[in-house]
């Protein structure tokens, strides 16, 4: 393995397939036909991909599977915490919107783009999280950055979402806002 790449010890790595491998189990809804078994061999087989998993659980986002890329067989894992992740809250959306805030004498968290980079993931798009609601009720007292079409981040806006009254609402707010309950959710591809 390359000194640089990112891993987990073997004991790290055996706690964080069993909290996986629980939260899998008990949670059968979100990825209905698929085993356990073939899951555990491709997170063996990659271990920058599983230190990302413990990145995006370490942060509180509850990494599940949540289907399978039918042409890559890929399996997908989004963030499943019922809120948005406490780790990553009080984020702006990406260095710009940071930087603007920070020339303000403000000073955020640090931002969803270069988060969800440092960790290996993406942040969710708005057809993923849409996804991902169809599997549960999510954000239903906090908000999730989403990654925002360059079109609407090129006049200085970015999009975030929630489940409010029975239905997913996506908003849109300045890049460099920040709030105490509004974080981002990732995906990551094993």
């Amino acid at each position: 393995m390359n000194k640089n790449e990112k891993s987990l010890s073997p004991e790290q790595s055996k706690d964080l397939l069993l909290v996986l491998k629980t939260r899998f189990e008990k949670n059968m809804r979100r990825h209905k036909n698929l085993a356990w078994a073939g899951v555990e061999a491709k997170l063996t087989d990659s271990p920058g991909k599983l230190w990302s998993l413990n990145e995006m659980e370490n942060s509180g986002g509850e990494p599940d599977v949540v289907g399978q890329d039918k042409k890559t067989g890929e399996y997908l894992f989004y963030d499943c915490a019922a809120e948005s992740p406490k780790e990553r809250r009080s984020v702006c959306y990406d260095r710009a919107g940071q930087d603007e805030r920070e020339k303000q004498g403000i000073h955020p968290a640090g931002n969803v783009i270069e988060m969800a980079a440092a960790m290996g993931i993406e942040p969710l798009t708005e057809e993923q999280y849409r996804e991902l609601q169809a599997l549960g009720n999510f954000d239903t007292k906090t908000q999730s950055w989403l990654l925002t079409p360059a079109d609407i981040r090129k006049l200085g806006g970015a999009i975030f979402a929630d489940r409010r009254y029975g239905h997913v609402f996506v908003y849109h707010n300045s890049a460099p806002s920040f709030y105490a309950g509004r974080a981002f959710r990732g995906a990551l591809r094993v």
